[in-house]
């Protein structure tokens, strides 16, 4: 599994150490995962030998610093190791880059006692899990969550409700966005993050069925007076949750806009293969005009994509605000991925309808990227914002 690549490389990311990293991945991916992927995927079947896999290559410790057993690795590198495995199936992604927010949360925001007590085991995939924020009747909107803790001694009593949770069936542990006071005034002041692990007063209350995205659980959990040490609020300070969300936030960001590279390249990839053998009007119809100009289209908003993922890894990489450069990088990879999903289904015609090809996947699993981490409706928004705060008259 060359987990030797992968230990070198967290001590110091060279170009040499990020092409070995890559070309491990495309081996593992060769030999372990493309000729699964359409079972799998058609059974909504959750690829446990896959995560086994993706454990010993150290996945869920990427982003984890070395002093906690992680790879360290830039999110720079990252966004490229999600691009790549996107290409072959992107449920595969969201296991670890989920796990890896809730990650982030903890180094960047945690206790001393908490970094030490939780990163080598997430790092190890030992526990693994996500990020629980979205509620029935609150997505993008987080201030407006109804889950909330009560403090208890040296407890907190939480109860409520969060859906459409990544790794809520197979996940043990999940940071978990509730409000501490209820009326605070603005709303964001009375929220908090904790590390809740499964126990009593935490279920799983059902596996929620999808378009696309099939393998990976998306579940609601239930919080009926689920008790929480004190110890476990991230940061052991109230009301700094909807902060520390934000910031994970951006990395998830980047994330979705890799798997739309991801989705964009294999879309193209599969248009520009059976484009050269498929035959209309006596010729290949690659050499018909109205295939050339989509195809065309296809490769310059991967090409477009990729380089705005990379932009907005790199601000992230240098420790800058980065919310602007990762909204312009998910909003414009996801619609890619969308658009070229759709031409590669209009190039292969019937057979892109038919479940025996890739297309119909890419063309299911592609919308969930213009939803995800933040709608592209709201990424516009952020954007314009951002591009008039830096640049007041």
């Amino acid at each position: 599994m060359s987990t030797e690549i992968f230990n070198r490389a967290g001590d110091s990311i060279t170009t040499e150490d990020e092409t070995l990293l890559l070309d491990s991945i495309h081996r593992w991916l060769d030999r372990d995962v493309k000729d699964k992927v359409m079972a799998l995927e058609h059974a909504d079947e959750y690829p446990h030998e896959m995560v086994a896999q993706m454990k010993e290559l150290g996945l869920f410790g990427a982003t984890i610093s070395r002093e906690y057993g992680g790879l360290a690795l830039p999110a720079s590198t990252y966004a490229k190791i999600v691009t790549t495995i996107s290409e072959v199936w992107m449920s595969l992604s969201g296991i670890f880059n989920s796990h890896l927010i809730m990650c982030a949360a903890v180094e960047r925001f945690g206790t001393p006692e908490q970094k030490q007590e939780y990163l080598p085991r997430f790092a190890k995939g030992e526990i693994r899990g996500g990020l629980a924020l979205t509620e029935p009747g609150c997505g993008t909107d987080l201030q407006a969550i109804r889950t909330h803790a009560v403090r208890d001694g040296d407890n907190y009593v939480i109860n409520g409700t969060k859906t459409w949770i990544s790794n809520g069936i197979e996940g043990s542990c999940f940071a978990l966005l509730v409000k501490t006071d209820l009326h605070a005034e603005p709303r964001h002041q009375g929220m908090s993050l904790f590390l809740a692990e499964k126990g009593d007063g935490f279920s799983v209350s059902k596996k929620l069925k999808k378009l696309g995205y099939k393998g990976i659980d998306s579940a609601e959990l239930v919080f009926d007076d689920y008790v929480v040490p004190a110890s476990r609020l991230i940061g052991g300070e109230e009301g700094l949750g909807f902060q520390h969300t934000v910031g994970g936030l951006e990395l998830g960001r980047i994330n979705v806009a890799a798997r739309g590279v991801g989705i964009a390249n294999a879309a193209l990839r599969e248009a520009t293969a059976y484009s050269q053998v498929r035959e209309t009007m006596g010729k290949p119809i690659c050499q018909h005009q109205a295939i050339q100009t989509k195809i065309g289209d296809m490769a310059t908003r991967c090409e477009a994509a990729k380089l705005l993922t990379e932009s907005a890894a790199q601000a992230y990489d240098k420790g800058e605000r980065c919310d602007m450069e990762a909204g312009m990088a998910k909003l414009f990879a996801s619609e890619s991925a969308l658009k070229n999903a759709e031409e590669c289904m209009r190039i292969f015609g019937g057979y892109g309808y038919s479940t025996e090809f890739p297309v119909e996947r890419l063309y299911r699993d592609a919308p969930l990227m213009c939803i995800g981490e933040g709608t592209n409706e709201m990424q516009k928004i952020i954007i314009a914002r951002q591009q008039i705060a830096r640049n007041p008259v």
